[in-house]
């Protein structure tokens, strides 16, 4: 994440999913200007051809017994089916007539395109021939409009990094125009399904998560974790959801607050291993060297003592979610075991960067690349030369690897200072 940001924004729909106007409402118990956002998405009304009114207020309610707030949207408009290219140039025009920045108009757009990507996607269709029916409708394009001026209303378009916990589904089928569906809604889970986000089931028999709410989140949110990042909390908001369930409190929390800086950068990821007492250490070698290739960030192979006293190997692996899958497959396809544990961590590290280094030795010039590691404050903590190309130098000059590996490091620290 950028390191020189100066705030955090945590959107957290772990339990209630999120929604467009969930999204508004805690934006604006965060502190948005609730007049301005709320005129501003009265104005959708004017740039959708076949709204004939839309009347918006904000109430102060509770659900599960925590205070929240909650937007009440009442529209009158005509057949809500429109075409991709209607909604965007809809969009566009609200957004020509509201004096946001620039960013916000980005986000605004960026939003819009989501949705029409993923309908797109689902309904086999191009973005401009795409026929939209409940993401077609006024609401939509206000909820967008609406989350685009609060943000920028609280200045989170700039030194802001923004995450979301992972987000709930919901369960059971609901109705749409196309019949009946379960949930999520198709477009719901392709937009969550591109970007990558993290995601949960139930926990209540409903639709939790709509379209435009997980565009709108996707199109702003970078990252996308299971726990909260490290943070000191200065604000939080509750936007209450239409719907009361016995289950859990229908409301979608935020949080914004300061980076706890420790000089280190966080990042996810996933721990594999598995537990072998028959296989060669050929095959295990192999099974390695093809998990790297393929994209794992780290293997290894640790001797242990199994049942029975035979001698065995745990061989772990760290991978990124995107590719977690796939390395569970190639472990159990090329090791032959019948398990893989998964175990997720959150790890503290080190920003990291490859530069290549001019070195000469006896009027033998090699470009080696240079590992540098860097606290978050951009002080050199480490700075160690690729083997590889040490090696090849060391090779070419006759000198010892380590008297090499030295002279690298020399000289990738003078070109540093």
């Amino acid at each position: 994440m950028p390191e020189d940001n100066k705030r955090i924004l945590v959107f957290d729909p772990q339990i209630a999913g999120i929604s467009g106007d969930m999204i508004v409402s805690a934006l604006l118990d965060l502190g948005g200007n609730a007049v301005a956002v709320i005129e501003a998405m009265r104005t959708t009304g004017n740039c959708l051809p076949g709204c004939n009114n839309i009347e918006i207020s904000m109430n102060d309610t509770s659900r599960g017994g925590i205070r929240a707030r909650m937007l009440v949207i009442n529209i009158e408009e005509e057949d809500a089916g429109r075409t991709g290219s209607e909604l965007m140039k809809a969009a566009t025009s609200c957004l020509q007539i509201l004096k946001t920045s620039d960013k916000a108009k980005q986000f605004a757009l960026d939003s819009i395109n989501a949705l029409l990507t993923a309908e797109a996607k689902v309904h086999g269709k191009s973005l401009q021939e795409v026929h939209l029916h409940e993401t077609a409708s006024a609401d939509t394009l206000a909820d967008v409009i609406g989350a685009a001026v609060a943000l920028d209303d609280l200045g989170l378009f700039n030194d802001t990094t923004v995450y979301s916990t992972p987000v709930a589904l919901g369960g059971g089928s609901f109705q749409i125009s196309h019949g009946t569906v379960t949930s999520p809604a198709p477009a719901t889970l392709e937009i969550l399904r591109s970007k990558g986000f993290l995601t949960a089931g139930g926990p209540v028999e409903s639709e939790l998560s709509t379209p435009t709410g997980a565009a709108i989140l996707t199109s702003l949110a970078r990252h996308s974790v299971r726990y909260y990042p490290p943070i000191k909390p200065t604000r939080v908001g509750y936007g209450a959801g239409s719907k009361e369930f016995v289950e859990t409190p229908n409301m979608l929390r935020v949080t914004l607050g300061e980076p706890i800086d420790s000089g280190l950068s966080i990042d996810e990821v996933y721990v594999l291993e598995t537990n072998l007492d028959d296989a060669t250490g050929e095959l295990i070698g192999h099974a390695m060297d093809r998990m790297l290739q393929e994209g794992a960030r780290d293997v290894t192979a640790i001797p242990l003592l199994t049942k029975k006293g035979r001698p065995g190997h745990t061989v772990q692996v760290i991978a990124d979610s995107s590719n977690m899958e796939r390395m569970c497959r190639i472990m159990i396809e090329e090791t032959g075991t019948l398990g893989v544990r998964i175990h997720v961590c959150e790890r503290r590290i080190l920003p990291r960067e490859l530069q290549p280094v001019e070195v000469v030795i006896d009027d033998i010039s090699e470009t080696v690349n240079v590992k540098i590691s860097r606290s978050t404050q951009g002080q050199i903590i480490q700075v160690k030369p690729e083997y590889d190309d040490v090696k090849r130098l060391a090779a070419r000059t006759g000198k010892p690897l380590r008297e090499v590996e030295e002279t690298v490091k020399r000289t990738a620290g003078k070109a540093l200072e």
